[in-house]
């Protein structure tokens, strides 16, 4: 059956040449869209990254290189690869690198504890990963747990380029002493490995479509941190309804201007893995990496270096730059697009940027499940509409289901369900899990996913998330899972019993909030911080520490986390 506007109520939405489908067959694998990206755009830049930029042609060499080496030292298709670095040019390296020889991608936040980094490689089977120096301390606690065989250690400087290679890897080793010492005598230089690659051989594996691509870890919808499998189908269905959404606009820029793209969210972040890294091969953007957003200053001083067109961000991140005295310093003459994902775009945040720029951000949705995204405000002026997360991405449907399984009218409240390519196979090595997250229609046997958001779709086809039927905790756009926080504090010897709980933040959205009853009496606030950090990524950290006699619990003595927040908000 033909699409037309009239099949679904979002389609009115989308600006006139907008396609309503997209095709995620359009390539065989992730391979041929990644060489053709690089054949393309061969002369354009790619990246750029403290002052270095590098061309798509000189990234094809470099890729080209990692995947031979890695298919000389006898790994084999589909064996995972772990990648743990922030913003830097050995990232898109080591990704398309690793794609390019057939394995499969895990990628890894690089401020994870040895306990997060030894959950994930465990389960994902790992058997190699690139990793920044600043973390191999890490690594080095964990490695005999793991399956990993092979370690390519980097620093950050290595692709600046004589001398800033030489003086920022001093400066971060000796001056600022962000290298712990560790020992890993098996770990090879990642910059060697690709260097000794040019001399070899590569051969283009045979890659499917329905090849696992990444392993993305996430909460899930429950508990304990879950790999989603994308394909790279999955993820090649997402790249073209992203392109597909964005090209109205970049159409618009002047042939001789670069699509410079802000990637300040790093790349192992699934929103920006698809929407800066892969995406820019089918535009020929250039991506400005932001090795440390945190650092508005630094952050600011690249701004002013290019004229901006694209902008992929979080609330938290526009806030935080519109809050710096120097950010009017910055030409956002050129910003066609301002991509808020990851959390709620606050209407005052977005009201500020409009102003300071001229350009509204667009807010969108999705899970790392989804690769990620399922929906976006279209960019058209008219047709964003802030406060609500848009229309459903070409090739995507969203419902709403009651909580009997039935699908809800216009306008009621239930569980945001989506069906399109870009949903994930399942959650890995985890059937039982994906069974909860997956719902067949005996209507038409379609597969839907439930996203565990409890959303509203109005007479146009527009979402609104109107609360949460999970308990996770949203800080900053990254997803915090009570579970794995209770677990943790647990493991005190100061700790009888746990609560955890999100409470609103101005800054984060929401903040971590644990109520602790105490094993020993004397156990102090500082003493489970200390706990906290030595064991959990600083966004997983609680912000409060309230100590409780008791916790509110069900008759069979079950904590009611939902009567904690019912008294926060009272």
């Amino acid at each position: 059956m033909a699409i037309t506007r009239d099949s679904f109520p979002w389609l009115n939405a989308y600006p006139p040449g907008m396609a309503f489908e997209i095709n995620p067959d359009i390539y065989s694998s992730l391979i041929e869209l990644i060489e053709s990206g690089f054949s393309t755009y061969a002369s354009r830049k790619a990246y750029s990254c403290m002052g270095k930029e590098i061309t798509y042609a000189e990234l094809d060499k470099l890729s080209r290189n990692f995947a031979a080496y890695l298919d000389h030292i006898g790994l084999q298709k589909g064996d995972r690869v772990a990648i743990q670095m922030p913003n830097v040019l050995q990232y898109p390296v080591a990704l398309f690198g690793a794609l390019r020889a057939g394995m499969t991608v895990v990628n890894t936040n690089p401020l994870y504890t040895p306990r997060e980094m030894e959950h994930q490689f465990k389960d994902s089977g790992a058997k190699a990963i690139i990793i920044m120096a600043n973390f191999a301390n890490n690594l080095e606690k964990v490695l005999p747990q793991t399956n990993i065989k092979h370690v390519f250690i980097t620093e950050i400087g290595d692709m600046l380029g004589f001398p800033k290679k030489q003086i920022v890897n001093f400066v971060v080793k000796n001056v600022k002493k962000m290298v712990p010492s560790y020992s890993l005598p098996q770990a090879e230089s990642f910059m060697e490995a690709v260097s000794k690659g040019g001399a070899m051989s590569y051969q283009r594996p045979d890659s499917k479509s329905s090849d696992l691509a990444f392993i993305q870890y996430t909460g899930g919808t429950t508990g304990v941190s879950k790999g989603a499998m994308l394909t790279h189908r999955n993820i090649i269905a997402n790249v073209e309804a992203n392109c597909e959404y964005l090209n109205p606009l970049l159409e618009t820029i002047p042939a001789d201007e670069t699509n410079v793209i802000v990637a300040a969210l790093p790349l192992y972040h699934v929103y920006a893995l698809t929407c800066n890294a892969l995406s820019a091969l089918k535009n020929g953007g250039m991506n400005l990496l932001i090795t440390n957003p945190r650092d508005m200053e630094a952050f600011i001083k690249d701004l002013k270096k290019y004229k901006v067109a694209t902008f992929t961000g979080v609330n938290t991140l526009y806030n935080g730059l519109m809050n710096h005295p120097k950010i009017n310093e910055v030409d956002f003459s050129g910003l066609k697009i301002t991509s808020a994902g990851g959390m709620a775009l606050q209407k005052a945040v977005a009201e500020r940027w409009y102003k300071l720029t001229g350009n509204m951000p667009t807010e969108g949705y999705g899970l790392s499940e989804t690769s990620p995204v399922l929906s976006a405000n279209p960019l058209s002026p008219t047709n964003n509409r802030v406060g609500t997360i848009g229309v459903p991405f070409p090739s995507t449907e969203m419902r709403i289901m009651r909580d009997d399984g039935s699908w809800a009218d216009i306008g009621e409240a239930g569980e945001i369900c989506a069906h399109g390519p870009q949903v994930m196979l399942g959650y890995y090595n985890r059937p039982d899990e994906t069974e909860k997250v997956m719902y067949t229609d005996p209507a038409d046997g379609r597969q839907w996913f439930k996203t565990g958001d409890v959303g509203v779709m109005d007479s146009d086809g527009y979402f609104k998330i109107v609360d949460r039927k999970k308990d996770m905790i949203l800080v900053s756009g990254f997803n915090v899972y009570p579970n794995e926080i209770e677990d943790v504090v647990a493991m005190h010897a100061g700790v009888l019993e746990v609560a955890c709980i999100g409470v609103p933040d101005a800054k984060s959205t929401e903040a971590v909030k644990i109520f602790v009853v105490k094993k020993d009496p004397d156990v102090t606030e500082a003493q489970i911080m200390a706990h906290c950090r030595e064991n959990l990524t600083a966004y997983k950290c609680p912000k409060y520490i309230e100590f409780r006699t008791e916790l509110p619990k069900t008759n069979v003595g079950k904590i009611l986390r939902k009567a904690l927040r019912d008294e926060v908000k009272a």
